[in-house]
């Protein structure tokens, strides 16, 4: 017996996955600059689709330039790249569940609005080879933020929405991928999501510490 009522469960990676480390690394930037943090995040969120950056259409070297012109930040583009990606930190017990769930014969997949930075946390830390599919907007061409590609993850893994179960930290994500059918969680907190995840893997052996 599979441990859910769906067959398949799409995971974001940054906020669900891992800890929200383009956030925090921003948040470390501006705090490190003297600037306001949640104002400077912003503007990196703006930027890196602005840019191009998070579909591919523009390498880092451009976001970094682009996000110092508009903050007047001076670091180096090798310290930026290194307060991102050392705040993005996998979630111990979240990767426990997806161990267990992948031994009980799930469909899992990825689906990140990121960068060529989603590959070097791979290499880092080795997390790929649990998932059957990895979705990135920076090869996929396309972000969350357009109906359509949900639709493409669906095909391509071969589920209907209503098979399939999206687990996102952003409310606007979670409403596109609700508006094809997608059974949804927003990630809030862990007690939260084991919660609503109970409700769609009733037979979930997985008790995490």
């Amino acid at each position: 017996m599979k441990p859910c009522t769906v067959e398949a469960i799409i995971f974001d990676f940054g906020g669900v996955l891992a800890e929200e480390g383009f956030r925090n690394g921003l948040f470390a930037i501006a705090r490190r600059n003297g600037l306001e943090p949640e104002s400077f995040a912003r503007t990196g969120f703006e930027l890196v689709y602005d840019v191009g950056y998070v579909l591919g259409r523009a390498d880092e070297r451009t976001f970094w330039r682009a996000l110092r012109e508009r903050t007047r930040i001076s670091d180096p583009d090798s310290t930026l790249r290194y307060d991102i990606l050392s705040h993005f930190r996998l979630r111990p017990w979240m990767l426990d569940l997806v161990r267990e769930l992948k031994q009980n014969g799930m469909c899992l997949a990825i689906l990140s609005d990121q960068t060529n930075w989603l590959d070097e946390l791979d290499g880092r830390d080795d997390f790929f080879r649990w998932f059957d599919h990895v979705f990135n907007s920076y090869h996929q061409g396309k972000s969350k933020k357009e109906i359509s590609l949900f639709k493409d993850v669906l095909s391509y893994i071969g589920v209907h929405a209503g098979q399939a179960l999206f687990v996102d930290d952003h409310e606007s994500h979670i409403k596109r991928a609700e508006a094809i059918g997608l059974n949804t969680i927003l990630y809030l907190d862990r007690e939260r999501f084991e919660a609503d995840l109970a409700l769609f893997c009733p037979h979930l052996i997985y008790q995490g510490p």
